[in-house]
């Protein structure tokens, strides 16, 4: 929608009306825009990538805020907004849904194109991953099975893990996947497995892998 310069802009902060915390707002031409990510002065090519994804792919209202410092990209909202927003679930439990949903789809394309035998032995496979690493809440065949096939969006239903466990999950789910395919191709067709996430939280995940060497794995 726009790239805009620190000039071109008002920034200021609001409280969150749910929580105990100020929310960066964007003020531009009397409209109001939300921070959804940022990025350094040396990654302006991942910056640009993710909002043309959202204003391109997506169709969403946002702006591209290049400083010399940074690059941030924020998406428009209403105030009211705020407090059904992402501010509702931490980075953590959004980083395992993510990782949830993208095991869900590997699993369903391995049934899908390969067969229920195959998928069979990926559910053990995973299980025997989550084993070894010591994954909370997981580390059973019946626990995969559970995860493979229950919506993970509801924070109730998804396992105790900490960040360092999706880098893991994400690590050998691709490694699996490579081997059951042939190829690392499938990446492409199970990242939309994330279309199912809230948007912001779809754009969290993603900035989030771009930042990390995964990003190279699974785009």
């Amino acid at each position: 929608m726009f790239i805009l310069k620190r000039q071109d802009v008002e920034i200021s902060s609001i409280q969150h009306p749910k929580k105990d915390q100020q929310v960066p707002i964007l003020n531009y031409q009397g409209q109001t825009f939300r921070l959804i990510s940022v990025f350094k002065a040396s990654q302006e090519e991942e910056a640009r990538a993710l909002w043309r994804e959202l204003t391109d792919n997506r169709g969403k209202a946002c702006v591209l805020l290049e400083e010399p410092e940074r690059f941030s990209v924020w998406g428009k909202i209403r105030l009211e907004q705020l407090d059904s927003d992402t501010g509702g679930h931490g980075k953590t439990a959004i980083l395992i849904q993510a990782g949830i949903l993208l095991l869900q789809g590997v699993s369903i394309d391995i049934e899908e194109f390969l067969g229920a035998r195959q998928a069979a032995l990926f559910e053990k496979d995973i299980a025997e991953v989550f084993k070894q690493k010591q994954f909370p809440q997981a580390s059973t065949l019946e626990a995969v099975k559970y995860l493979v096939s229950t919506n993970p969006l509801p924070t109730a239903k998804i396992p105790d893990w900490q960040e360092n466990h999706v880098v893991i999950l994400l690590q050998e789910l691709h490694r699996l996947g490579k081997g059951y395919f042939g190829n690392a191709n499938f990446t492409k067709q199970v990242i939309y497995k994330l279309e199912d996430m809230p948007e912001a939280e779809r754009s969290l995940f993603i900035t989030w892998l771009n930042q990390s060497p995964l990003g190279k794995l699974w785009q």
